[in-house]
């Protein structure tokens, strides 16, 4: 591997069933779908946007993948007046909590990336919340003779998601939005790899965030015969009818691999090389998907990963569950990864999408982190709801099979090697390549971000320079948060954390004192 690979260090997410990475991966593993739930009360209901009955087409039933909790954010930790953060769209509100606790688990210190290299780079497609703001805004100054708030203005523009992370966490690199639709978080991720690679940053977060405050759009894709009536995402079965709109939001933090290995940082997978393209005009159709596009667009990030497609073991695909979009991706990606390869080792192809739903502006991130915890846990997971072959796809002459269980990976020295897809609806294009982290560096315990960041190992352990302290000796455990309600969890989560003596799990506590007390921000309410 070069100096061009990146390392993934960090990651935070909330997506329907799921708040943190150790949960999603729960219910990835567990082949768990977080699409059941009902309409929240603070949801519109699609059908109220259903104001012209001569409509014949009915829109489809209300269901999709919602967050909970989206209004409750802590103002005062992020340094926001309760002014500002009420004028603030909920979606970068989100990306903030999320971004910290990505840079949490990648035990990067916010003090000591105040004022550094940082970059930014954020998916975002939809700011409802503007519209709502607005509306709300104009009516009271009709009703008041007041103007617009300057806040509501800022704090609802896109720019504004990644300018104000950059601007609370004192991050000095590039800054900026990208929306290409539903590939955008892809998109982020090859421009922050390229950024790295060029030394514009050191270190960089990727987010995404997708929040559905207004039935408008819903109702629309439904007239048009693209949501599932059923729910369901049937990717790669013969009852693919269409795709299920999903909340989410998540972050990772890259590396240079060169860099994390220098600073011990935990690795949950690299990313070896990526590509982004147009569908230009070779489908027809602005909103209809490419074959020859998609070829063109994985053999382009192969040859950046510099790696054979016959090596590629798994594709987590954009994976829609409809008819038309299943079909073409299948067929690019057999086109492509089929070559040379035996018929006894297809390359599995799987989607998120069928736990989760299509969180759109965050679908491409959620992909990547699905592959990351995969290869972190060294195990290829199931995709939901696939029992009839689409009859329209070769899987045999494609040389791809589509995994109905958890898969462990094949005993072998080399690496894992794994895609990512994410296609936009107006023909952005966007093809991750990953591979499994280099021996030995993905192995620090993981104690997830709901109680910390992963465990370090203490580089000053053998000469105690970094506790203080020999082997055997009391060592000081510091915890701390924002408030004491706060604080009060965080140690309750600790101690339910803890092996049970004697129960096989053991911790080097040297280790997880030296991440408690080197690799964390010390907030104002302590405990040690």
């Amino acid at each position: 591997m070069t100096d061009a690979t990146v390392a993934i260090i960090g990651i935070g997410c909330h997506f329907p069933g799921a708040r943190g990475p150790r949960e999603l991966w729960q219910l990835i593993r567990s082949g768990g779908d977080a699409l059941r739930g009902d309409l929240p009360m603070d949801r519109p209901d699609i059908r109220t946007a259903d104001n012209h009955p001569q409509n014949p087409q009915p829109i489809a039933p209300r269901w999709a993948g919602y967050l909970p909790g989206i209004d409750a954010f802590d103002a005062a930790f992020f340094g926001l007046s309760r002014r500002e953060a009420t004028h603030t769209d909920p979606q970068h509100r989100l990306l903030l909590q999320i971004a910290w606790e990505a840079l949490e688990d990648a035990g990067l210190v916010r003090e000591q990336l105040r004022g550094s290299a940082t970059g930014v780079f954020v998916g975002l497609i939809h700011n409802e919340y503007e519209r709502l703001g607005h509306t709300r805004a104009n009516a009271n100054a009709r009703d008041n003779h007041r103007e617009v708030d300057l806040y509501l203005a800022v704090g609802t523009s896109r720019s504004a998601a990644a300018g104000r992370l950059a601007h609370i966490f004192g991050f000095e690199g590039p800054s900026l939005v990208v929306d290409t639709d539903r590939s955008s978080s892809l998109v982020a991720v090859h421009l922050a790899c390229q950024s790295l690679r060029r030394g514009e940053c050191r270190q960089a977060v990727v987010g995404a965030a997708n929040l559905m405050l207004l039935p408008d759009l819903s109702a629309a894709l439904s007239r048009a015969g693209m949501l599932s009536p059923d729910r369901t995402c049937w990717f790669g079965d013969a009852r693919a009818n269409g795709f299920v709109r999903s909340e989410g939001v998540g972050a990772v933090v890259l590396k240079r691999l060169s860099d994390a290995r220098a600073d011990g940082d935990r690795i949950y997978a690299v990313i070896r090389g990526s590509a982004v393209n147009s569908d230009a005009n070779r489908s027809g159709d602005l909103m209809a998907p490419s074959v020859p596009a998609q070829v063109a667009l994985i053999s382009d990030a192969l040859r950046d990963a510099r790696v054979d497609a016959a090596q590629v073991d798994y594709v987590e695909a954009h994976g829609t569950g409809t008819p038309v979009g299943d079909f073409v991706e299948l067929s690019a990606l057999g086109a492509v990864l089929g070559q040379g390869r035996p018929a006894d080792r297809p390359c599995l192809v799987a989607s998120v999408k069928t736990n989760i739903g299509h969180t759109e502006a965050a679908a491409g991130i959620a992909g990547l982190i699905k592959v990351a915890l995969a290869m972190r846990h060294r195990q290829w997971p199931a995709s939901l709801h696939y029992d009839v072959p689409n009859p329209r796809v070769p899987f045999d002459q494609l040389r791809l099979a589509i995994p109905r269980t958890l898969t462990d990976w094949p005993s072998r020295e080399a690496p894992a090697i794994a895609g990512v897809s994410a296609f936009g609806l107006t023909g952005t294009n966007a093809h991750v390549v990953l591979a499994s982290a280099p021996a030995g560096e993905d192995s620090q315990e993981d104690i997830g971000t709901d109680i910390g960041s992963d465990i370090r190992k203490d580089p000053g352990e053998t000469h105690h320079e970094t506790s203080g302290a020999g082997p055997g000796e009391p060592r000081l455990l510091p915890l701390s948060a924002a408030d004491p309600t706060a604080l009060r969890e965080r140690v309750r989560d600790f101690v339910a954390w803890l092996p049970e003596p004697g129960g096989g799990a053991e911790v080097d506590f040297a280790d997880l004192c030296y991440t408690a007390g080197a690799r964390r921000s010390h907030l104002r309410h302590r405990v040690a």
